[in-house]
């Protein structure tokens, strides 16, 4: 499956984003789906994730209460609603797929990626 990240852009802190990722294939709703980000310097962490049917979602702690992940598989496409966003938000934000469950939360256990997408929040 191929992933198509967008939405990035500059934002004020306090201000909101909706990152889309759009997959391609027939079989996107088999997948489970996860946002993850990589900040300059830093290792790429978990942001999010979403099972297949989109029934259950999985937030990392530093996200949780302001970002929503959902997706419409209908559409193939997984969106990460980020509200209420921090400097400490600025990275570049990568979807992945994962055949099996969803939750994981290690990059390494993700079989796809996007090609990321920027989200800069200025202070």
């Amino acid at each position: 499956v191929q992933l198509q990240a967008s939405g990035g852009g500059l934002v004020q802190a306090g201000g909101s984003l909706r990152l889309s990722c759009v997959a391609s294939g027939r079989t996107f709703s088999s997948y489970s789906m996860g946002w993850f980000r990589q900040a300059p310097g830093k290792e790429r962490e978990f942001v999010a994730a979403i099972s297949w049917s989109g029934g259950s979602t999985y937030y990392a702690d530093s996200v949780k209460g302001r970002f929503t992940v959902s997706r419409d598989n209908a559409k193939n496409t997984v969106v990460l609603q980020m509200n209420s966003l921090e400097p400490e938000d600025t990275a570049v934000y990568y979807c992945a797929a994962r055949r099996g469950s969803y939750g994981t939360t290690t990059s390494g256990s993700y079989n796809y990626w996007g090609q990321g997408t920027q989200v800069t929040v200025s202070s």
